[in-house]
């Protein structure tokens, strides 16, 4: 095949925050991308709501800077944006698929991480060639000749773990020149700064340079007959459903009669559609254009069942390019329709079984990592996905658009292994100050965590890595974040699957729940105030079964916070005391879906979330525990 020259397509991948998305931003202003008067933001690229309100990449987003060489000829570079973090690892991997050579930025301070292992073994594993950039150079406490070398040390034990062709990338990229850069000011070289400092230069040209150097243009015959692979999908008002495809050979044009080449409940169907729009890429924006040839990346429309994975290939000679595949999924969580006694207090809101089926089937259409499994019931489901922070995405996004929810508690997707059974582990990397390096330890020992390394940087913090049993990390967030006063950094990657570690006891408080329904008093709450930390406020609708606090001891504790003060006639010799209540604990989703015990679930609508139990009968949970207390005695 030959190589097609005015094309390089690469995609940016790194940890979480360690400058992806501003670094692109910086690419397009010097480019040009966008107009003179034209109001630019920050993180350009993380368009959606979510994406802003977190300050994470969630989808994978490709973009298109055209550099004019000296020569006189334009390169078109396709850039795809990609998440850091290991729960969309499905959108990197969709997005490799799509590129010929890898960036990878790694934070000058902070050094590899375990989503950098991550995101680094997906592009290895492709062949992919991969430029290491040290980013933010300018950090104060950046130490960038360690980070270089512990870059390099991870190209080499992952080359040891890999087949011989990502061993021979692996060892490419330590002969590539690494890229020193500051995202933020737009700068890069290739000549190593102080610590601290800005690297020296203008311009992002020597990354612009070194990209257009070591990373080779697509190999594809214009020539030949069409093969179109669908690597995304997006939407449009007026067209419908757009495929984003990355063409491999020959060429697409608007109007043209192209073979569809797709899966039907798994078995392969061949059909003829007609490309009704051609959209190429410029800057942020797409444009309509009359033709694209091999190494282009664009989009297309007129195939409103059109899915990720399928082949748009030439009528005359059809042939498939292989579907993409992705790691299976590792926690799990039930989703139905909401069965609280305060549903549908508002109008408008979506709440019937048909309406949630249906708004899971469309996130499957451009979700590749997730699943969807029938439980045998009519109002509820079974969603499997990377972990907790996609799921909680996905839940979040129907609560914005008016569904009203019942999500159970994040359990681990297990196997069987040789009869025995097995369940998934995180490899976690805990950045504490020294002064908490004993509680974190104590707490990760009480969730089954094993330590594998620990490192002092003599900064005042300590780097720990940790192999922890997924179930361990439910829940884990909180408890971190309180142990280490709001000031440790955790991150965890999938490692695999190990054998069934044992029982996990990650909570150690019971709850508060409501014995009836009602609306919460001032005087209740006042006189309850000594029994835990609430949840609610007075005036809030509550029902029987509603967890409304947490109590400090195992049990769950049923009160009644609904009680109202006794008025008689009998006068009082001093005036009552003025009495305070502490603020409640508010508690968002992905909060309340970490709160939950194994018998409680949470319940979402668009203007609140609550935690109640799954029976909400306080008789038929008390017959319940008592089973289970029978059950566990006869056992043991």
């Amino acid at each position: 095949m030959n190589a097609v020259p005015n094309f390089r397509n690469v995609a940016i991948v790194a940890h979480v925050d360690h400058g992806k998305t501003t670094l692109v931003d910086a690419m397009l202003r010097q480019s040009g991308a966008f107009e003179e008067r034209a109001e630019v933001v920050d993180r350009v690229m993380d368009s959606g709501d979510l994406e802003r309100e977190k300050g994470i990449t969630i989808l994978a987003k490709n973009t298109a800077v055209h550099r004019r060489q000296p020569d006189g000829t334009e390169v078109v570079i396709n850039v795809i944006d990609t998440p850091g973090h290991a729960d969309f690892g499905g959108e990197v991997e969709r997005g490799l698929s799509m590129v010929d050579g890898v960036v990878l930025l790694v934070d000058a301070s902070e050094g590899p991480l375990p989503q950098t292992r991550f995101v680094l073994r997906k592009a290895l594993s492709a062949s992919l060639p991969v430029i290491l950039v040290v980013n933010k150079t300018d950090r104060p406490d950046a130490r960038i000749e360690e980070v270089v070398s512990e870059s390099h040390d991870l190209l080499l034990d992952l080359a040891s773990d890999l087949d011989d062709e990502a061993a021979e990338a692996a060892e490419l990229a330590l002969d590539l020149p690494v890229l020193y850069a500051s995202g933020r000011a737009g700068i890069a070289s290739t000549v190593a700064p102080e610590n601290g400092n800005v690297p020296e230069g203008e311009n992002l040209d020597p990354f612009f340079d070194v990209l257009l150097s070591y990373v080779p243009a697509p190999k594809g015959d214009v020539s030949a007959p069409l093969q179109a692979h669908v690597t995304n999908l997006d939407a449009s008002a007026f067209l419908g459903r757009l495929a984003l495809v990355r063409i491999h050979n020959g060429t697409l044009s608007k109007g043209q009669t192209v073979a569809w080449l797709r899966e039907v409940d798994g078995e392969p169907v061949t059909e003829r559609a007609k490309i009704t729009e051609l959209l190429a890429t410029v800057g942020v924006e797409r444009a309509p254009a009359e033709t694209a040839v091999a190494g282009d990346i664009v989009a297309v429309a007129g195939m409103p069942e059109i899915m990720i994975g399928d082949t748009l290939a030439d009528p005359d000679n059809p042939i498939a390019l292989p579907r993409i595949t992705v790691d299976e999924p590792a926690i799990s969580v039930t989703i139905g329709t909401n069965t609280s006694p305060l549903v549908g207090r508002v109008k408008g809101h979506k709440l019937t079984a048909r309406m949630v089926k249906s708004r899971l089937d469309s996130e499957l259409v451009g979700n590749v990592s997730l699943r969807v499994l029938d439980i045998g019931r009519p109002d509820a489901w079974e969603v499997q996905g990377r972990g907790e922070l996609a799921l909680a995405i996905l839940v979040e996004q129907m609560r914005r658009e008016g569904f009203e929810l019942t999500v159970g508690k994040p359990q681990v997707v297990t196997r069987q292994v040789d009869g025995k059974l097995h369940e998934p582990f995180e490899h976690l990397t805990v950045d504490v100050p020294e002064e908490y390096l004993g509680a974190v330890t104590q707490l990760l020992a009480a969730r089954k965590g094993r330590m594998g390394e620990m490192n002092n940087h003599g900064s005042g913090w300590v780097r720990m890595e940790f192999i922890v049993p997924s179930r361990g990390l439910i829940g884990f967030r909180t408890d971190f974040l309180t142990e280490t006063r709001g000031t440790g950094i955790a991150n965890a990657v999938f490692d695999g699957y190990a054998p069934w570690a044992g029982e996990i006891r990650a909570r150690h408080t019971g709850s508060l729940v409501s014995d009836r329904a009602g609306s919460v008093t001032p005087f209740a709450m006042i006189q309850l105030a000594d029994r835990g930390t609430f949840f609610v406020e007075p005036g809030a609708d509550t029902y029987e079964g509603m967890v409304v606090g947490i109590n400090p001891r195992q049990e769950d504790l049923d009160i009644n916070v609904t009680r109202e003060k006794k008025l008689t006639n009998m006068r009082q010799s001093s005036a009552d005391v003025m009495e305070t209540l502490a603020k409640p604990m508010q508690l968002d989703l992905e909060a309340a879906m970490e709160f939950c015990a194994a018998d409680e679930c949470v319940e979402v609508t668009p203007e609140v979330v609550r935690v109640r139990k799954v029976e909400l009968d306080a008789t038929a949970r008390g017959r319940e525990r008592s089973r289970a207390k029978a059950r566990n005695q006869s056992v043991s």
